[in-house]
């Protein structure tokens, strides 16, 4: 039997179309989620087994931001925010390794799982508690992650359903290690802040008061910033009372007027890094500047050492601030 070549023609373009669109589904599958996923985005995947939907609330919830079981994204799992943070005498330091394997195991989470942070939505500063998390996992190792644009506040907004069955998946065994390179350290920005030749920048991402040493964090013994550092308070990315970003050309405008776009490394830094998990994720996930770090223990375990502040009030200034927070 003899093949004609125009059948056959079609026969291979038929083959190269469905191999196309069979590479496009697992390219897909395999792309990176992030940095942000507006709600529209993240319904389109919910339900998919390859994604861990995070709400970050915590379990016990309040008037103002109902808990998880009173309402959540359909498929998402409750892992709050306190899961992912240091000890009350320095929150700031990471959680150990150990600790968030197991939390990440005990919902079903495998190295190439995509990992999806949901935040209540409804400031800077809670946005603050979404980009600290990404980080964690980001540092730990995971490839794609994002955070959902304007959180549960956003996705209620968006007219999106709330579900209150709870999701249970297989739990996995996970052995993850931090990339230590990517954290800075106590010691390193000591020796950064003592070389007269640095090349690192560091930036507070804490709002004015506490750059200019007028208020402190309650863990911290010490007023002031570190030593040369440019304050770039953390909120600025955002539309105004809310915890949505703005479009992404105003932010990179806003980047380059406050000189964040450049080839020097920067350290990004605030009371317990959490505000500055904002400023980093904005310049290293949404601007893909390159060298951006994070100082996660940041001024408060600084302010517990003899290791010296700019802005510092001195002793007489410091008992003045005191009293002020006592009365």
């Amino acid at each position: 039997m003899t093949i004609s070549t125009d059948f056959k023609n079609r026969a291979w373009n038929l083959a190269r179309s469905l191999s196309m669109v069979l590479g496009f589904v697992a390219t897909s599958h395999a792309a990176a989620l992030g940095p942000i996923l507006t709600p529209q985005d993240l319904q389109n995947l919910v339900g998919k087994e390859y994604i861990r939907i995070l709400d970050i609330r915590e379990a016990a919830g309040s008037p103002d931001a109902p808990n998880f079981d009173s309402g959540h994204i359909p498929g998402s799992v409750s892992t709050p925010y306190s899961s992912f943070r240091g000890e009350k005498s320095n929150p700031g330091r990471p959680v150990s390794e150990a600790k968030l394997s197991a939390l990440l195991g005990s919902i079903g989470v495998t190295s190439e799982t995509k990992l999806v942070v949901a935040n209540r939505g409804t400031d800077a500063t809670d946005f603050g508690a979404a980009a600290r998390v990404y980080w964690t996992l980001r540092v730990a190792g995971f490839k794609s992650i994002a955070i959902l644009d304007g959180g549960l506040k956003g996705w209620t907004t968006a007219g999106l359903r709330l579900a209150t069955e709870k999701s249970a998946y297989k739990p996995t065994t996970l052995s993850l290690k931090y990339d230590e390179s990517a954290i800075v350290t106590i010691e390193e920005v000591s020796q950064a802040v003592g070389s007269k030749d640095t090349k690192v920048k560091l930036v507070d991402a804490r709002p004015a008061g506490f750059f200019k040493g007028d208020v402190r964090h309650d863990a911290a013994t010490r007023y002031g910033t570190l030593p040369g550092a440019q304050n770039f308070s953390h909120d600025q990315w955002f539309l105004p009372k809310s915890a949505t970003l703005k479009p992404r050309d105003e932010i990179e405008s806003l980047a380059k007027r406050a000189g964040l776009i450049h080839d020097q490394e920067t350290v990004s830094f605030c009371n317990t890094g959490h505000w500055a998990a904002t400023n980093w994720f904005i310049l290293s996930e949404v601007l893909g500047q390159k060298g951006v770090k994070m100082y996660p223990e940041s001024v408060v375990a600084w302010s517990k050492t003899d290791l010296p502040l700019d802005n510092d009030p001195g002793r007489a200034g410091t008992l003045w601030r005191d009293l002020k927070r006592i009365f």
